[in-house]
């Protein structure tokens, strides 16, 4: 297997080179490309994961449906597609892109996460076959449990801040306006 690199962005969003993925999280982790998504089944329900508890980053931690690092000059919606695809099992549909400029900085237990990372939203198909190394748990919410989790520190932060902005998107992931690409840090549009 290849081995996974991330892309290291300056504080414009613009593409420095990349890194392997091994290597980038530490306790002074520079800021690099990341995506996170919303899954949404037929049902109008959103797909909570629980990061495997082998992880090195987070183990354990309650979050949103799937994050990842998109490759050097993939597509931020194939990285979505080929993350959820490989830590979930499941198929998407259209991957629409919400929070084009969403960052944030976390830290637990000295590793820290330095990351611009758009949010997108997708329709999910099939059931849920999470890869264990990734994914320790997954269950389907309705979004008002969800946003009830808010203040739980069982999940991440990245999360917690996502649902700060999702909530004023609208009542439902459902009516969340697609935001504008042009937006997009520029390393995210190869």
């Amino acid at each position: 297997m290849a081995q996974e690199h991330v892309v290291l962005l300056d504080e414009d969003g613009n593409n420095i080179g990349t890194t392997p993925k091994a290597t980038v999280h530490h306790g002074e982790t520079p800021l690099h490309l990341a995506f996170s998504s919303y899954l949404v089944n037929d049902a109008g329900q959103v797909l909570l994961t629980q990061r495997a508890l082998g992880k090195k980053t987070f183990p354990g931690v309650w979050t949103n449906s799937c994050c990842g690092h998109p490759a050097d000059g993939e597509s931020m919606a194939d990285a979505v597609r080929r993350r959820v695809k490989d830590e979930l099992g499941l198929d998407v549909g259209q991957v629409e892109l919400i929070l084009p400029r969403f960052r944030y900085v976390a830290e637990q237990d000295g590793i820290v996460e330095n990351e611009l990372c758009p949010v997108f939203r997708a329709r999910a198909y099939g059931e849920v076959a999470a890869d264990p190394s990734e994914v320790e748990a997954a269950r389907w919410v309705d979004w008002s449990e969800l946003l009830g989790m808010i203040d739980d520190p069982r999940l991440s932060t990245w999360c917690r801040l996502q649902l700060e902005q999702l909530r004023e998107l609208g009542e439902h992931p459902d009516d969340w306006p697609v935001g504008d690409p042009v937006q997009l840090p520029a390393a995210a549009t190869p």
